[in-house]
């Protein structure tokens, strides 16, 4: 059924360095894979992470190692099977590896959606919307440069939405730059920050009060992930939304925190999520929960930003927009149509699968 899983290393200098609380990114290593069904069709996914392991479980390099060393040899050992029982088969058969495993989900609905000349956001239930919302992220840690970053991206009608990673510096510091910013961009302009699970509670209580009365909208993953308790402490404390981020990890996950109103807003990623159906699981459970959405992004090139606009497009509410622009921080273009921005919008493919064409030739340069 599956005549080959082929798993592509493949490494972009981004367009400035990209500051995060966990690591500091130049260089983004994108992890493609490519699965050929025996009658020819081709379908593509991808399981990019940020920071190497600074960010999370798996690494670019365990995650190829173990779709070659794990999941090829059950792909190639399956006949006859629909996606919902190879994805059974798997999660029996190897634990974890959520990003592996989203990956390879993804391209078999590409594959599947080819077959049957879908949008993969058709098979997935059917979208609700054709473009999506798109934020920036600032992240050069510089006030200036984001301010004038900033401006820049309004006057292009790429973004007029911005999130600002802090967590690396002290707290008052941190509060001053995004403060500054908030000021400087005006009340028009909607600021939210990502912590990255940096601050204790009680930097917490401090940070998001400030923060709070300075006008931003929107506190990402305050503190540590383990830390439930204190997420619904604080979510039930401000007024300003709170979001779960790297708390969120699946459905198991989602429904855990929806239980005790854990988080205002969720932030659903396709690949932390463990694949494009659970991504959409975890959006339900959030709907249930009378929990905003938010699409969030892994910094994914453009075969796993698009897969994710294909599951984000689905979800009935998403009030907080994406920020799938990781495509606009590398310097190479890996699609021979690059995906199309527009009035601070990601437009969703209307083609058959992904709706991509991936440039393998450029690839090939690039791979390790």
């Amino acid at each position: 059924m599956y005549k080959s899983v082929e798993t592509l290393l493949v490494d972009i200098p981004t367009i400035r360095p990209h500051k995060l609380s966990v690591a500091t990114m130049q260089t983004q290593t994108l992890v493609l894979v490519k699965i050929t069904a025996t009658d020819g069709t081709v379908g593509w996914g991808e399981a990019t992470t940020i920071g190497g392991l600074s960010y999370g479980e798996e690494s670019p390099e365990s995650v190829k190692a173990n779709i070659d060393t794990y999941f090829a040899p059950l792909l190639s050992s399956v006949q006859n099977q629909n996606i919902a029982q190879i994805s059974k088969l798997i999660r029996k058969t190897i634990n974890g590896n959520r990003f592996a495993k989203c990956a390879i989900q993804t391209a078999l609905l590409d594959i599947q959606a080819k077959r049957l000349s879908l949008p993969l956001s058709e098979i997935l239930g059917g979208r609700l919307r054709d473009r999506l919302p798109v934020l920036w992220t600032l992240a050069s840690g510089d006030t200036d440069k984001d301010i004038a970053e900033a401006k820049k991206m309004i006057e292009l009608k790429r973004h007029n939405t911005f999130k600002l990673k802090i967590g690396a510096r002290p707290l008052q510091e941190d509060v001053d730059h995004v403060i500054a910013i908030k000021k400087a961009l005006g009340p028009e302009v909607s600021i939210r920050v990502d912590i990255n699970r940096a601050w204790t509670e009680l930097e917490c209580i401090r940070g998001i009060q400030q923060l709070q009365d300075g006008g931003i909208d929107l506190i990402e993953q305050p503190c540590a992930i383990q830390n439930t308790d204190a997420f619904a402490r604080l979510t039930q404390r401000f007024e300003v939304a709170i979001m779960a981020d790297e708390a969120l990890t699946g459905p198991d996950s989602a429904f855990r925190i929806a239980q005790k109103h854990g988080a205002d807003v969720f932030a659903v990623k396709v690949e932390q999520s463990g694949g494009l159906i659970e991504a959409c699981d975890v959006a339900k459970i959030a709907c249930l929960a009378g929990i905003d959405l938010y699409g969030g992004t892994m910094l994914e090139g453009p075969v796993g930003t698009i897969a994710s606009a294909h599951a984000f497009s689905t979800f009935e509410n998403l009030a907080f927009g994406t920020e799938l622009f990781g495509p606009l921080l590398l310097t190479q273009e890996i699609l021979t149509t690059p995906l199309q921005y527009e009035n601070f919008e990601l437009v969703v493919p209307n083609a058959p699968g992904l709706g991509i064409e991936v440039d393998e030739n450029k690839i090939e340069q690039l791979r390790r």
